[in-house]
């Protein structure tokens, strides 16, 4: 799954730019371009006299060939090893178990998770989200755990306990970061709900995050959305886009009825993820909506093109 940049963003050849102007570049947030300077030596910018970060056109070039290597599962401790090598060095490091560190803070957090440890869990958390950006922890950290979850509830006495103990935690955790990054965020508003009959939530949240991340603010409206009210809701707010996620069974006449009513009635597209899009593609297509299917990345690469070509006309 390529990591997702944000396309609308030009560099001015020769220019210097300053650490938010390539997190929205790059899709990668401050906090981890400074831990990647520091911890790896992976990014050496020029510095203002005030000591403020300054970038090249080539600095953006090398975070998003790091970002390439780090979609194939690497390591951040192992990039730099690997770019020597590529630049005519010694080979440094091999990547046939490049998933290790992966697998490593997945069991960390199923620990924590099985011992009811917060406090555990959160340090794993935030670890992973300062070094890795957050397409790729949610890739290969979140959307593994949530399936393992998913799977062995029934095996285990407190099983329901440890799968709702996580899902709370990380509706928390999401929920508080989606705010912070949506009062940063100046980009265009897209409005995300859950189909009717769909109460699993945390899929909406995980994409809500990784699209405030690409530049975008969002409105999030949760669970079990009546479709009929979303028009009412965009005449008061300006949005671009409509998001629909559903990964349960649909409910019956949802794609020819709410949903076909729902795109005749509002000016912007009406995108449709989620397992539910991946099964019923035709189905979505018929009521004039877009299906974006599972994966975050190929999903937010398609609104990107899809509004662009819309503000060009």
């Amino acid at each position: 799954m390529p990591h997702t940049q944000p396309a609308e963003k030009t560099i001015v050849p020769g220019s210097l730019l300053p650490i938010r102007t390539i997190a929205e570049l790059t899709g990668v947030n401050p906090v981890t371009l400074r831990a990647w300077e520091r911890r790896y030596q992976l990014i050496t910018p020029q510095r203002t006299p005030k000591g403020h970060r300054l970038y090249t056109e080539n600095d953006v070039e090398l975070i998003r060939h790091v970002l390439e290597l780090l979609e194939q599962g690497i390591s951040i401790s192992q990039v730099k090893p690997l770019l020597e090598q590529a630049g005519g060095q010694e080979p440094a490091v091999t990547v046939a178990d490049a998933g290790e560190v992966w697998r490593d803070y997945q069991h960390k957090m199923l620990e924590a998770v099985e011992h009811f440890d917060e406090q555990a869990l959160d340090g794993i958390y935030n670890d992973a989200l300062s070094l890795y950006p957050v397409d790729v922890v949610i890739q290969r950290l979140i959307s593994p755990l949530l399936r393992i979850f998913g799977e062995r509830w029934k095996e285990r006495a407190t099983g329901i306990a440890e799968e709702h103990f996580f899902t709370v935690y990380l509706r928390n955790k999401l929920g508080t970061r989606i705010h912070h990054m949506n009062q940063r965020s100046n980009g265009p508003l897209l409005l995300l709900a859950c189909l009717p009959g769909e109460f699993h939530e945390i899929g909406l949240l995980l994409f809500a995050l990784a699209t405030v991340n690409f530049g975008y603010r969002v409105l999030v409206l949760g669970s079990n959305m009546p479709l009929e009210q979303l028009p009412a809701v965009m005449q008061q707010k300006d949005c671009a886009g409509v998001i629909l996620s559903g990964a349960s069974r649909p409910a019956r006449g949802i794609f020819d009825g709410d949903l076909s009513t729902l795109v005749s009635n509002t000016r912007v597209p009406v995108f449709v993820g989620g397992k539910l899009a991946a099964r019923h593609q035709d189905k979505i297509e018929a009521a004039g909506a877009i299906c974006l299917g599972e994966s975050i990345s190929a999903g937010l690469r398609q609104i990107s093109e899809r509004l662009r070509t819309d503000r060009s006309r």
